[in-house]
């Protein structure tokens, strides 16, 4: 199994190898393929993307400082909220337009920055909520218990080994409500998988997580891509981003700004100028240092010369 691991990441890295770091930049076997997709809310444009593809089998971190448009984007592309303009397709079927659900139904899930766990539910129903085209949701099928209890007992089975597979097993019975937040991530991760999906799209799931299920957490994760699927998630730590990613892509104010392996993006100064801003602590030269000087010398003067006439 080890060995199984270690070649679906080198799989995975080895796909960006020929891949040039830019924005944009195409992909050898893309999954999803986002073109010019713009939000805006009156006059703020809070997403702008001109063209991004997502390669298949692959881990990407989306990072980006806070109100970079990370999450609208994952909202755009998922059907919870509509763009003004753009176009985008999952395994070459174009998705914009389509509601939520209908995302869902083509392999493409993602989960919330906060868990959208129903509290009311025990942890097995939710689980059985994400499972789709139930044949007991018709009205008149669920009137006649042997049209879909065959169906009800497998996706019970397939819930149990899911919540096995993510030591949730024994809060089975348990209100989702009593989870804690750690565990709540882990039952929506667990139940987006419920869908089979070929895409998962994570929106900060280590946020607000205790430090002791971050592992098992970034374990589940890395997991997806042994299992064979994509893997779309935001995040701010970047040592986790460093860690689990393929490839990375940066936004800022909206637009992707850099795209490059883990490593290439830490060190470039165009994602360093947008988390910390142009002036960040980098040494000045001797030459800026000489001009920051100049220029308060001729400020200080600038000040005193109406004194000095005012006095006269």
């Amino acid at each position: 199994m080890h060995a199984e691991t270690v070649n679906r990441r080198a799989q995975a890295q080895a796909a960006f190898a020929e891949v040039a770091p830019e924005p944009g930049a195409p992909k050898p076997d893309p999954i999803l393929v986002v073109d010019d997709v713009i939000r805006r809310f009156g006059g703020l444009t809070a997403v702008d993307v001109k063209h991004v593809e997502i390669q298949r089998g692959s881990i990407t971190a989306l990072i980006g400082p806070n109100g970079a448009g990370k999450t609208t984007f994952f909202n755009q592309l998922t059907g919870f909220d509509t763009a003004d303009a753009g176009t985008w397709t999952f395994n070459g079927r174009q998705l914009n337009g389509l509601p939520a659900h209908k995302v869902a139904r083509q392999g493409m899930v993602r989960t919330f920055q906060l868990t959208k766990a129903l509290s009311k539910l025990t942890v097995l129903e939710n689980m059985r909520l994400g499972a789709q085209k139930q044949r007991g949701e018709n009205f008149f099928r669920a009137l006649v218990s042997s049209l879909w209890q065959g169906q009800e007992d497998e996706i019970t089975v397939r819930a149990e080994e899911l919540l096995e597979r993510f030591k949730l097993d024994k809060k089975r019975d348990d209100f989702a409500g009593s989870l804690s937040g750690g565990q709540r991530k882990l039952l929506e991760m667990a139940r987006a998988l419920m869908v089979g999906p070929e895409l998962v799209m994570l929106d900060e799931p280590m946020a607000g997580v205790n430090p002791a299920l971050t592992q098992s957490l970034l374990g589940h994760v890395k997991d997806l891509r042994e299992q064979g699927m994509t893997v779309l998630f935001v995040e701010h730590d970047m040592d986790m981003v460093r860690d689990i990613s393929d490839w990375v892509i940066v936004m800022a104010q909206g637009a992707v700004i850099a795209e490059g392996p883990p490593d290439t993006i830490m060190a470039d100064p165009r994602v360093i100028d947008a988390y910390l801003g142009a002036h960040h602590d980098a040494p000045l030269t001797v030459a800026e240092a000489e001009q920051q000087l100049h220029e308060a010398e001729a400020e200080l003067e600038a000040e005193l010369v109406p004194e000095v006439e005012e006095k006269a």
